[in-house]
């Protein structure tokens, strides 16, 4: 099972890299497969820490995604690096095992700190739907149009049905960020 987080990494510079990440869990340790080349990927194996974020503030995918800052940042508090200032909760996280592989390595890190900061109530359709949406603008290269458009004409419903101001907001930076990606792709 993959679960919907956002990684937080520190270059070498200690300059902060904020990412929607699918990870997995393995016993007690988190599991991160980057693509490679990547930036969280080259961030975790220089410091050996990552932090992962628990939001229900979809502005913080949706921003990821399309340049739009979305999020502040506070240090972490037991490992060098950063975490969201508004999330549910956080785990601060260490390297402990690389599985190599040609395209996707497997990060193992066992969790050094966890911090519930408050209760998750659910997502509703509409938060869920930008997530998916998020995802499939992050693979707008591999997919084909009309596979996008016809996702994107069905997660609409549930946006038109249960989106309040935060997800109709990021609903619009990743329909602005699809319409540029076929605008330049056609000239």
């Amino acid at each position: 099972m993959i679960f919907e987080t956002i990684i937080t990494s520190m270059d070498a510079a200690g300059r902060p890299h904020v990412t929607p990440f699918g990870i997995r869990h393995e016993g007690e340790f988190v599991i991160i497969s980057p693509y490679k080349p990547s930036t969280t990927l080259d961030n975790i194996l220089v410091t050996k820490h990552a932090v992962l974020n628990l939001t229900d503030d979809v502005r913080v995918f949706a921003g990821a995604f399309t340049n739009r800052q979305a999020w502040q940042l506070v240090v972490a508090n037991k490992i060098a690096g950063f975490r969201l200032a508004d999330c549910l909760a956080h785990v601060e996280l260490k390297l402990t095992e690389v599985r190599e592989d040609v395209t996707r390595p497997q990060l193992v890190m066992e969790k050094v700190f966890e911090q519930t900061h408050r209760a998750f109530k659910g997502f509703n359709r509409a938060q869920a739907a930008v997530i998916e949406l998020a995802v499939l603008v992050s693979r707008l290269h591999m997919l084909p149009r009309e596979k996008i458009e016809a996702e994107l004409a069905y997660l609409q419903i549930a946006i038109d049905k249960t989106a309040g101001e935060h997800e109709r907001e990021a609903w619009r930076w990743l329909i602005e960020k699809i319409e540029n990606f076929y605008t330049v792709k056609q000239t």
